[in-house]
C-alpha cells in the first residue's frame, strides 16, 4: 500500500473560500528541515488550510531554521525578527530553535519556538483534524494511518472546521478493524488512529465504542503498537474508567492520551461551547493516573480568547501546573471567518502575545522535567519508529516519548525494531537512549 502522494486527507475544495489560515513558510538548512517542513504543509493543507506567496498575505509565518555556523545564526535572528514584523503570528521551529531557543527570547523576537511536529496545531488554532468521508488509511513507512471516522459532536465557538465535516459518521468496528488488519499485514507497526474527535466514535449509533475498537484492534496478530488521536475530554469522560481498564490490558497501546482542554475556566470554556468543564478533565486524569503508572498526558491551550480575563489566564496556568502534561499544544487565538468567536470583541495582540509566552515557558519548563526524569532509566520494546538526522533513528517507548539514539548503524537499527534503551540525556521535547 502506497501512501497517497498528495497527503493522507485530502483537502475539501470549499476549504479555501471559506478562508481557512493563510501561511507563509520558510525553511533553512539540511534535507531534514525540508523534509519537516513538507510533513508541515502537509497537515496543514490536510486541515484546509493554504500557502500564500509572502509573509504579508499571511496569518501566519513559519521558520524552520538552521544553525550551521554563527553566521548562519545571526542571519536566522534577523530573518525571525522580520517575519515578526510582517505577520500576526511567528512559528520557529529547526535546528536553531531547538538547540538555542533562548536566543530568539534574549533577542526580544515575537514568536513561539516549537518542535517541528507541534506547528501544524499551533497554527489550527485548536481546530480539529480533517478527513473526508471517503479517506484510506494509508501505510507511511512503518507508520500506518487509519481513520475511524468523520465529524464530530462539538459545536466550539471558534472553529470552523465542523463546516465542512458536519457531525459524526462512525464506519462499524468490523468495517475499521479490517483496515487495521490491513496495515498490519503491510507491514505496519505503528497504527495511528486518527478522526476529528476520537472519542466521540460510535456516538451517531448511540454508544460509545471507542474502548471496544481498541481492544479489537489490539487483538490483531502482530508486534505492533497503537496511538490514540485527539478524544475531547467530554468524549472520553463518559467512558473513562472502561478506556483507561483498555489501556492497562493491552501493551500494544501507548499509554498516551491527547484530550485538548483549550482553557482552566469554565467560564471561557462555556464561551468557547467545549461541552466539558475542567473538573470532568481532571476526572480523566485522576482515572488514567490510578490506572497506569507511566503515561503520557498531551493536551491543548488557546490563549486570548475573546472573553479570556486575566484571572482566567491564571487558572489556564494553575491548571497546567496542577496536572502537568508531558505533551502541550500552546496556541494564540485567532479569528475565523464565519465562527461565532469571529464576531467578538478580540483582546490585544499585546495581551495575547504575554500570555502566550507566560504558558509557552511553564510548557517547556513542565516537558523538560518529564524528559529529564527519564534519564539513568531503562525503557523496554521501544519501538524504532523512523530515520531521524546524522545517523540517528527516532523511537517511541511505551507512554510515546520520543527518544532518539545515535550510530543508529552500528547499532543496526532501522524504522520497525523494537529495542530495550538506557536514557542517557535530554532535551526540551525528547530524551537519548542507547541500546542495553
Amino acid at each position: 500500500m502506497e501512501p497517497d502522494p498528495s497527503g493522507f486527507w485530502r483537502p475539501n475544495p470549499e476549504y479555501r473560500s471559506r478562508r481557512m489560515a493563510r501561511y507563509h513558510i520558510e525553511t533553512y538548512g539540511c534535507t531534514s528541515n525540508r523534509g519537516e517542513s513538507r510533513e508541515i504543509e502537509r497537515r496543514l493543507r490536510d486541515a484546509g488550510h493554504y500557502r500564500v506567496d509572502g509573509p504579508g498575505e499571511a496569518d501566519v509565518a513559519i521558520l524552520n531554521t538552521c544553525t550551521v555556523v554563527e553566521k548562519t545564526e545571526r542571519n536566522m535572528l534577523r530573518r525571525a525578527e522580520e517575519l515578526a514584523d510582517e505577520t500576526a503570528d511567528l512559528y520557529i521551529t529547526g535546528c536553531m530553535a531547538l538547540a538555542q531557543g533562548e536566543e530568539f527570547a534574549a533577542a526580544d523576537v515575537d514568536g513561539e519556538v516549537l518542535h517541528w511536529d507541534e506547528v501544524p496545531q499551533a497554527v489550527t488554532n485548536g481546530e480539529c483534524p480533517t478527513t473526508t468521508p471517503d479517506a484510506d488509511p494509508i501505510l507511511d513507512g512503518v507508520v500506518g494511518i487509519l481513520p475511524i471516522a468523520r465529524g464530530c459532536m462539538s459545536d466550539c465557538s471558534y472553529c470552523i472546521t465542523k463546516k465542512a465535516t458536519g457531525k459524526i459518521d462512525s464506519p462499524s468496528i468490523e468495517e475499521n478493524v479490517r483496515k487495521a488488519r490491513a496495515l498490519v499485514h503491510a507491514g505496519a507497526k505503528e497504527i495511528r488512529i486518527t478522526g476529528q474527535d476520537t472519542g466521540v466514535y460510535g456516538w451517531d449509533t448511540g454508544e460509545r465504542k471507542l474502548h471496544e475498537l481498541l481492544e479489537r484492534i489490539c487483538a490483531i496478530d502482530g508486534d505492533f503498537r497503537v496511538r490514540v488521536g485527539m478524544a475531547n475530554p467530554k468524549g472520553v469522560h463518559g467512558i473513562r474508567e472502561e478506556l483507561a481498564e483498555v489501556f492497562a490490558e493491552n501493551e500494544k497501546l501507548y499509554d498516551f492520551l491527547h484530550a485538548p482542554v483549550q482553557s482552566g475556566s469554565d467560564d471561557v470554556l462555556g464561551d468557547m461551547r467545549r461541552q466539558h468543564q475542567v473538573e470532568e478533565y481532571l476526572e480523566v486524569v485522576d482515572v488514567f493516573d490510578d490506572a497506569l503508572d507511566y503515561w503520557t498526558l498531551s493536551t491543548d491551550f488557546i490563549v486570548g480568547f475573546p472573553t479570556e480575563t486575566d484571572h482566567d489566564h491564571e487558572q489556564s496556568m494553575a491548571l497546567l501546573r496542577e496536572t502537568r502534561p508531558e505533551k502541550i499544544n500552546v496556541t494564540r487565538f485567532s479569528k475565523r471567518p464565519g465562527t461565532d468567536a469571529a464576531e467578538m470583541k478580540g483582546l490585544g495582540g499585546t495581551v495575547k502575545k504575554e500570555r502566550s509566552k507566560e504558558m509557552s515557558e511553564l510548557k517547556r519548563d513542565i516537558v523538560a522535567d518529564a524528559y529529564e526524569s527519564m534519564v539513568g532509566e531503562r525503557r523496554e520494546d521501544c519501538l524504532v519508529v523512523e530515520e531521524g538526522t546524522a545517523d540517528s533513528v527516532k523511537c517511541r517507548d511505551s507512554a510515546y516519548r520520543q527518544v532518539i539514539v545515535q550510530n543508529a548503524t552500528d547499532h543496526g537499527l532501522a524504522p520497525g525494531d523494537f529495542v530495550d534503551l538506557e536514557i542517557t540525556a535530554h532535551e526540551t521535547m525528547y530524551a537519548f537512549g542507547k541500546p542495553v
